[in-house]
């Protein structure tokens, strides 16, 4: 049986320390799975689940974006997919009972934790304008409070329609389709916050803003490099392909400022070895200071053109543009400035060096370490000319790699899910669908907080996600989401953005990655892609929570033919009935997708073209890879401060709080902690234990203000501090965002730590 959910919100003001972890999964992993599932599932639902995730025949794991091999285990999940899962698959349910005995002024005092234990919910409510508790609504009248504000805007710039990474690649579709032939191109996604940086940079300098490898490369590389990323908690199956790839010859430098278990040893719990010994992943520990990437990989280029026979001239000569211009910046960079900014010792530089000039094939895995800071693009920039240089793109076991967060964020966006659209994309979508779809660019995230706060947007409307806690600056998000007319979210689980609301407010509850999908077409199954370019069917298994569920297909056009009335020529009853029909219209649409149905039907998908990756081509500006020469940039520290990175817990998937433990770093029962060098600590005069009020500081000189942080002595780089979002989201100014991609710069907040009234 499953247990009840949490009456009370469990106190969080004493968390537990001890020692950090030096070894990831194991026995551990998976007692804490199973003990995890059967609170939400039960014992049978657990094991018919588990077996089903990532598998050709299954559904896709609703969690991150890492690809699944060609062949698969039996258990193809990792304990923070099984966390996934069996919050989406638990028998708690949400109805609208407890809407009734909750209002939304209790909801707003509960923490995420709480909120998303309640269960899975099973009635579309309604917020009416002043009251404080929701009420049960239909789909139809639903839909018609949609209709009834879209209509009344005075631009339908004044609406703003929000997707989060899980959407399917058919809801996707339909969903910037319904916007366009609404008129806007007002498309935010979670990407504007994570992966921005990365597209930003690949499509200028590679032409394609998505990585250049597969699975197969990364088991055929010679070396490995995994920058700002902790795949042990994020990306955790990331680990079996860094242990094949080592048992292959490769080696492994990590580049991140905290030490983290899953890079330091792999207990793969499929394996005997790995229940007991486990495999050592990292030969090369670079502990890096926040936002000191670029200068390292700077200085790297430099040593690399310093040494004779490093460059791979021939792809350089035949492949490139702007070596020149590269090359003369490259040649300046200055080994003190570098190791200030890096806090890196030379020897280390020199072995990195070392283990560089003897491999031919390189992969760089990256992550939010690297894309949230003010300088981001640059440092991605910089990643890529170390590449170009050594020739280490199109070619097997090398390339870029940054790895996504959400299961299926890269697709949304391959959809059209893009405030900025190509307009060959327009173009295309003009000759399918016969209307002309505006031009302008619409907001991304940050603009679209800006918007709602000044007025100028009055609906927001979210396919999935948690809004309000993934957005910064949280204070002056949730002022601006209350200033909306109407806030509407597609959801499975409650969460505090369904306490943040417009003057009206509706919650639309649909259908799990884990659940069967039956329209009138008969069994329906939805797509995706991965964070490698791999698209493949994703089919649920499990009866839907209520029969009051509707898929996101559904909910979409639905939508659309109630919005855009009868006379709208798109066939959105016939796309509802039969998601193939989507799938043929994709195909016509969106290149690579060509014969989409039968391509998608084969078991495991099929990749995505990618030229840099193919037949070394580069579909840039000016046809070839472009090095690029910016000036180097890292944060400065003014005394008595620290830079502080926000990061998710072992606990945690992006917003959602799955429990209170983050085991690896020691923490338990508690997420307001602050992780401080002991050096640093003690300069400070911060003793483990004490509580301090975390404070940022930014140039337009307002006090953000994170109250009641327990001070942790713990060994991050010198000048660094690390605490979760998203508590520490209040600390990242809206405005504080990187050049180029507008993504939040969360990874360099400058702090100073206050004694608490806590303490």
């Amino acid at each position: 049986m499953a247990t009840k959910p949490p009456q009370g919100d469990p106190v969080q003001d004493a968390p537990k320390v001890a020692e950090r972890k030096r070894a990831a999964a194991g026995l551990p992993a998976i007692g804490h799975t199973l003990r995890m599932a059967h609170q939400q599932m039960g014992v049978k639902r657990t094991a018919l689940t588990l077996l089903s995730v990532n598998q050709k025949d299954g559904f896709d794991c609703p969690g991150c974006a890492w690809p699944e091999p060609e062949h698969r285990h039996k258990a193809e999940f990792c304990e923070n997919g099984a966390k996934a899962v069996a919050e989406e698959a638990t028998l708690r349910r949400v109805t609208p009972e407890f809407f009734a005995a909750h209002p939304v002024s209790d909801l707003a005092r509960r923490s995420g934790y709480w909120l998303g234990q309640q269960g899975r919910l099973t009635h579309p409510m309604y917020l009416p304008e002043g009251a404080d508790h929701y009420e049960p609504v239909s789909w139809e009248r639903a839909f018609d409070i949609v209709a009834e504000e879209l209509t009344a805007l005075s631009s339908p710039d004044e609406a703003v329609f929000y997707t989060s990474g899980r959407t399917s690649n058919e809801a996707a579709f339909l969903y910037q389709l319904f916007a366009r032939k609404l008129g806007t191109n007002n498309l935010p996604d979670c990407s504007n916050m994570c992966h921005e940086s990365s597209g930003s940079a690949l499509s200028e300098t590679i032409g394609v803003g998505k990585g250049s490898v597969l699975l197969e490369d990364l088991y055929q590389a010679d070396l490995v490099v995994v920058a700002g990323q902790n795949p042990g908690t994020n990306h955790p199956r990331m680990l079996s392909a860094l242990e094949k790839a080592k048992a292959n010859g490769a080696r492994v430098v990590s580049v991140n400022p905290l030490p983290e278990a899953g890079l330091e040893r792999f207990k793969n719990p499929q394996t005997p070895k790995g229940l007991t010994t486990g495999t050592s992943l990292t030969d090369l520990f670079l502990q890096i200071r926040i936002g000191g990437d670029q200068a390292l990989f700077r200085l790297l280029n430099k040593l690399i053109l310093d040494t004779p026979g490093a460059v791979d001239e021939e792809f350089v000569r035949d492949h490139t543009h702007g070596f020149h211009d590269f090359a003369e910046a490259a040649r300046a960079a200055d080994w003190d400035e570098t190791l200030a900014a890096t806090g890196l010792a030379r020897e280390d530089v020199e072995r990195f060096l070392r283990m560089v000039l003897d491999s031919e094939r390189i992969v760089v895995c990256w992550a939010m370490g690297l894309t949230q800071h003010k300088h981001s693009v640059p440092m991605i920039r910089e990643i890529v000319n170390f590449l170009l240089l050594r020739g280490s793109i199109g070619r097997p076991g090398a390339g870029v790699c940054p790895v996504r967060g959400h299961s299926n964020v890269q697709g949304d966006r391959t959809m059209g899910i893009f405030e900025r659209p190509a307009p060959a994309f327009l173009d295309a979508l003009e000759r399918e669908f016969g209307f002309a779809p505006p031009r302008e660019h619409g907001y991304d995230v940050v603009r679209a907080i800006r918007a709602l706060r000044d007025g100028e947007a009055k609906v927001f409307f979210a396919m999935g996600g948690n809004f309000v806690s993934a957005s910064p600056d949280t204070e002056v998000t949730e002022a601006a989401m209350r200033r909306a007319r109407l806030t509407v979210h597609v959801s499975t689980k409650l969460n505090r953005s369904h306490a943040v609301t417009g003057a009206r407010a509706l919650i639309l509850p649909t259908l799990g990655r884990t659940e069967r999908d039956l329209q009138a077409g008969g069994e329906q199954f939805v797509t995706v892609e991965d964070s490698m370019g791999m698209v493949h069917a994703s089919r649920g298994r499990l009866e839907p929570a209520s029969p009051q569920l509707l898929s996101e297909p559904a909910i979409v056009c639905r939508l659309a033919r109630r919005v855009l009335g009868a006379e709208d020529d798109v066939p959105w009853e016939e796309f509802e009935k039969d998601y193939a029909t989507v799938r043929d219209r994709i195909a016509r649409v969106v290149p690579g997708f060509e014969d989409f149905n039968a391509r998608v039907a084969h078991p495991g998908g099929f990749a995505l073209p990618h030229p840099p990756r193919d037949e070394r081509r580069f579909p840039t500006a000016t046809g070839k890879a472009n090095f690029t020469a910016a000036p180097v940039e890292y944060p400065h520290l003014p005394e008595g401060r620290l830079l502080l990175q926000t990061l998710r817990s072992h606990d945690q998937y992006n917003t959602t709080i799955y429990g209170l433990d983050d085991r690896y770093r020691g923490i338990r029962n508690g997420r307001r902690v602050v992780l401080v060098n002991p050096d640093d600590a003690e300069a400070l005069k911060l003793a483990d234990g004490s509580y301090v009020d975390l404070v940022s500081e930014w140039k337009d000189g307002v006090e953000r203000r994170a109250p009641g942080f327990r001070v942790v002595h713990y060994p991050t780089a010198r000048g660094c501090a690390a605490a979760y979002y998203p508590e520490t989201n209040v600390l990242v100014p809206l405005d504080a965002t990187a050049d180029v991609s507008n993504t939040p710069a969360s990874k360099s907040v400058v702090v100073r730590l206050e004694q608490s009234a806590t303490d």
